[in-house]
């Protein structure tokens, strides 16, 4: 079973795999910060709020609370039932935004893929080779 997992991890897929989930949650950052620090900020003085990720419902404030009602960060930590939709909706244009990125990476990477395969296909075929290597061996005999 060890001989058989070693082979497993060994396979290009798998670590091609490895490597994408690494260079994902690193780009996942990224996109994070890109909506968090940029376009969420916008969004907020758009709709006349400084925080987007701040809009909220308050349902229920825990016992004893005395911090800010205004403060999501604080009310969360608290324990506060409530409903986040800013939270929400800045997760919804994080994934927006992935999502789209990943399309271009996909459509640039089969366009590409394309070119190549119509490239070697422009080229002379096996047989076409191995039938000039014939003829010329001839040529020398």
């Amino acid at each position: 079973m060890l001989k058989d997992f070693k082979e497993f991890v060994a396979k290009g897929n798998v670590i091609d795999l490895a490597v994408a989930v690494i260079i994902a949650g690193a780009f996942g950052t990224i996109v994070a910060s890109l909506t968090d620090d940029l376009i969420m900020p916008v969004v907020g003085a758009i709709f006349g709020g400084a925080d987007f990720s701040n809009y909220f419902i308050l349902l229920s404030t825990p016992e004893g609370y005395e911090g800010s009602m205004t403060d999501y960060a604080a009310l969360k930590e608290a324990g506060a039932a409530m409903i986040g939709y800013g939270a929400f909706i800045t997760a919804i244009v994080n994934f927006l935004i992935l999502a789209f990125i990943i399309f271009l990476l996909v459509r640039y990477a089969k366009k590409v893929m394309k070119e190549e395969k119509e490239e070697a296909a422009a080229g002379p075929t096996e047989l076409d080779l191995l039938t000039e290597i014939r003829d010329e061996l001839k040529k020398k005999s």
